[in-house]
């Protein structure tokens, strides 16, 4: 679209408008303008087309970067985690948590941690706001949603990993992360289209993903304080450790997988704003333009690296945690083996079952275009004498030998199976009576 993009045309005056910047020289130089006729300018020259190839391929490069940096950063802090995990395979663990143990609801550390001052109205989202700051995950935290996702899913005597589940579980969502899809692109072209002089687009976008991590870290912990609530409303005494109700309900629209996308947007918009600093500081003619103000655009910088530090240690570890609170399992539950051998056996029972209806399909319509299965047993019917014999028993009491209709010649045998095409030949019958004697005792 490169070539048809640069003949648009648009007037003098919207083209100066459009500019990121006041530059007298402008439009000098630029490739395209013999497209356009007097008075007229082109909206996106193919210099300028040139400039955006680079701009997006320095973006791809800092958003795999950072991507890779958030997961390393993520495992770091999920180290502390694998602690919590090798405790629960203790004898003080399995003496603290004790089925046969009836502690009152408000007596457990989960729930007095998240209850209480916590549970006012309009102070708990200020709670769960510097919550995300400090003790995002407790190991009371991590231990109770634990034994919730092992209730709900799986045996409560199960020794489960849930360490090395939700180790699974992020290498998969990490590869959505480091994906970017044709909506982010379309959104990083937008936010340079309409980067308009006097307008700020760059400035107060460089704030929006700093308000969505915060955004997402406090609704996370809001999930972790509303299964604490629902299990005071649910029962006054607990039987060994507290056990929380994974739902989807707890999660915006019902969708836990919403998180994830808004961490995708986070991450990808801190990789914008660094990659077009290094591309405009980089380019010449791009740092007069962009960069009037040095202190502004360093700002931007370290704004967008907070942020993207806070989303790596903090919000993706915390995102790894609570989502599985949702009432479906992820496919990291199994080993990568495991589900691809899973993933290929539903393949190939689909491939079958779906071989299994056409074969079905084929023969209901020979069945029914075939007049062959109406003389099926046509020599049996119940109102032919001679197709209905005396019993054995009848023709010689005591004992002897009866051959029925031994002196019937061959015949022609239509098949027994019933959906042989009428075009099929018929099945030679060279059985003689001999061959059909019962013996009678």
């Amino acid at each position: 679209a490169q070539d048809p993009i640069s003949k648009i045309c648009i007037s003098v005056e919207a083209g100066s408008r459009m500019l990121p910047c006041k530059l007298p020289s402008a439009y000098a130089g630029l490739d395209g303008l013999d497209w356009c006729l007097q008075g007229k300018v082109a909206l996106m020259s193919a210099g300028s087309m040139h400039q955006l190839h680079i701009f997006i391929f320095v973006l791809a490069v800092f958003h795999v970067l950072y991507s890779v940096a958030t997961m390393a950063l993520s495992r770091l802090k999920m180290k502390q985690w694998k602690k919590w995990e090798s405790e629960t395979a203790s004898l003080e663990y399995q003496f603290a948590n004790d089925p046969s143990r009836c502690r009152f609801t408000h007596q457990t550390t989960f729930v007095r941690r998240h209850l209480g001052l916590s549970s006012t109205p309009g102070v708990r989202w200020v709670v769960a706001f510097f919550r995300q700051f400090f003790t995002s995950v407790t190991k009371v935290d991590y231990l109770t949603l634990r034994q919730g996702f092992i209730n709900a899913h799986l045996s409560q005597k199960s020794r489960f990993d849930f360490h090395r589940y939700i180790k699974r579980s992020l290498e998969d969502d990490f590869k959505v992360v480091v994906g970017i899809s044709l909506k982010l692109w379309f959104v990083a072209v937008l936010i340079l289209f309409l980067d308009f002089h006097g307008i700020g687009t760059l400035i107060w976008m460089s704030v929006v993903p700093l308000v969505i991590l915060l955004w997402v870290g406090t609704k996370l912990e809001m999930v972790i304080m509303e299964m604490a609530r629902e299990i005071q409303d649910r029962e006054s005494v607990v039987k060994g450790a507290p056990a929380v109700e994974p739902s989807n309900k707890y999660f915006w629209f019902n969708r836990p997988d919403w998180v994830l996308f808004l961490i995708h947007l986070t991450l990808f918009q801190n990789a914008f704003q660094m990659a077009h600093f290094v591309w405009t500081v980089a380019t010449p003619g791009l740092k007069r333009c962009y960069h009037q103000k040095m202190g502004v655009s360093i700002a931007k910088v370290v704004l967008g690296v907070a942020a993207q530090i806070m989303c790596s240690y903090i919000t993706f570890p915390l995102y790894a945690l609570v989502t599985q609170m949702g009432s479906h399992m992820k496919r990291s539950v199994f080993n990568e083996q495991t589900a691809k051998a899973l993933t290929n056996w539903r393949k190939v029972a689909k491939e079958k079952k779906k071989a299994r209806d056409a074969g079905l399909l084929m023969a209901q319509m020979g069945v029914g275009s075939s007049p062959v299965h109406l003389l099926h047993n046509a020599g049996a019917r119940s109102d032919d004498p001679q197709s209905v014999p005396a019993s054995p028993r009848a023709e010689k009491e005591g004992g002897g030998v009866w051959c029925p209709a031994a002196a019937r010649p061959a015949r022609r045998v239509p098949p027994c199976d019933g959906w042989r095409s009428a075009s099929s030949p018929a099945l030679d019958a060279h059985m003689t009576g001999a061959d059909l004697c019962f013996s009678t005792q």
